[in-house]
């Protein structure tokens, strides 16, 4: 990533959003080090959550790759990337799914490697979500480092990996392909370099309806930027800002166009799947529901991990983390919460939230070093959870992801 000149840099200071932890000893040598070893465990660790599902889906008598690679959206997807948009099931006058819920870059991407490899559709949206949840890693941990140091990134990707959710990001899905770009441009807004943060929200923005959250980020950080440096900004901040909004938008005024209302016609389509934002009336609804009468095990799973994200974010806040992951996080909590349908979906949706995860690993860290047996017991238990429970969603839940 290219930083601005120095003339433009004392225009408008953008690392003062957060400067680098001070005093951190190494060469651009060993964070590239520090960060293979992050990604390398978090590949370790997809890598046996990936192994514990392939055992489990052979004792039941079906295929992992099968489940990892058709299950779900990602048929969606893999439609979409063979045929074009257009596939709409009827299910009654006001549940009617189509694709175009289905934002095309991931779909793009499988067609280009079908297209150029003798990959299958599935194969190519395997390949594409493992390669980006691996360079959605190594951003994680560029954002925890730069902000932490090195032991806190390496931590926070660790506990990335071993969310209750986090199969999904072994899984022909878009969540890994929506974090890298996250990632990279929060990454991007940290360290000043503007053209970079607005090019990869453009493109994440392209990857899911959620995308819209690294928009906001952007968007607001440029805002703080030029109302400190009282309007002398370089033109890369303009540019950055203007490129953020334009991939969700586009894609919302493309349907809108094509069903006729170019306005709301996306979410004409997202309303017939059964999710609109509602303030959470459809999600307190389904929890009354859920309390009263009680449900099979992904419910209150879910339900658990909402609530588990809306008090990480309490600590976030209270930290004084950067507001360009506030920004991010609080979108994506604001999505979550206040939209309504698919409530099993909504850890899902809340895996791009990595930011969520920071009070988590500093306090891991800070136990490693007074206590490392007390944290590899914490650890252990997180990958016990993680590896489990993702093969029973995989596997034997009959429910969404």
């Amino acid at each position: 990533m290219s930083h601005a000149s120095t003339s433009a840099t004392a225009a408008a200071p953008a690392p003062v959003l957060a400067p680098p932890v001070a005093g951190r000893p190494g060469t651009r040598l060993s964070l590239v080090t520090a960060g293979g070893v992050a990604v390398g465990l978090f590949a370790a660790a997809r890598l046996t959550g990936m192994v514990v599902v392939a055992l489990t889906a052979w004792a039941a008598g079906r295929h992992p790759l099968t489940l990892l690679g058709r299950s779900w959206d990602a048929a969606w997807y893999l439609g979409i990337a063979a045929h074009g948009y257009g596939r709409t099931v009827y299910f009654a006058a006001d549940i009617v799914h189509s694709d175009l819920a289905f934002f095309p870059l991931y779909p793009a991407l499988i067609r280009v490697l079908t297209a150029t490899t003798p990959l299958s559709g599935a194969g190519a949206g395997l390949l594409v979500s493992w390669t980006a949840a691996a360079v959605a890693a190594a951003g994680v941990y560029a954002v925890g480092a730069r902000l932490h140091g090195r032991a806190v990134g390496t931590v926070l990707v660790l506990l990335w990996g071993l969310l209750p959710h986090s199969v999904v990001l072994s899984m022909a899905y878009t969540e890994p392909v929506l974090t890298a770009f996250a990632a990279w441009s929060l990454y991007a807004v940290l360290a000043g370099n503007w053209l970079w943060a607005g090019s990869l929200a453009a493109l994440a923005g392209l990857s899911r309806p959620n995308g819209f959250a690294v928009a906001a980020a952007v968007l607001l950080a440029a805002a703080c930027a030029l109302r400190r440096a009282r309007g002398r900004v370089t033109h890369r901040l303009w540019t950055g800002a203007a490129l953020a909004p334009l991939g969700w938008t586009a894609y919302v005024l493309w349907v809108g166009r094509r069903s006729g209302d170019p306005l709301g016609g996306y979410f004409g389509v997202q309303r017939l799947w059964g999710s609109r934002f509602d303030f959470g009336r459809g999600s307190l609804a389904f929890v009354r529901t859920l309390l009263l009468r009680g449900d099979r095990f992904v419910f209150p799973m879910a339900l658990l991990i909402v609530a588990a994200a809306a008090v990480l974010y309490a600590l976030l806040v209270l930290d004084r983390a950067p507001l360009p992951l506030l920004a991010y996080t609080g979108v994506l909590l604001l999505i979550a919460l206040g939209g309504s349908g698919f409530f099993e979906s909504k850890p899902r949706f809340l895996l791009p939230a990595f930011p969520l995860l920071l009070p988590l690993a500093r306090a891991l860290v800070r136990t490693a070093r007074a206590r490392p047996w007390h944290a590899t017991v914490v650890v252990a238990a997180l990958a016990g959870l993680s590896f489990g429970y993702g093969a029973y969603l995989v596997v034997y839940a009959r429910t969404p992801l």
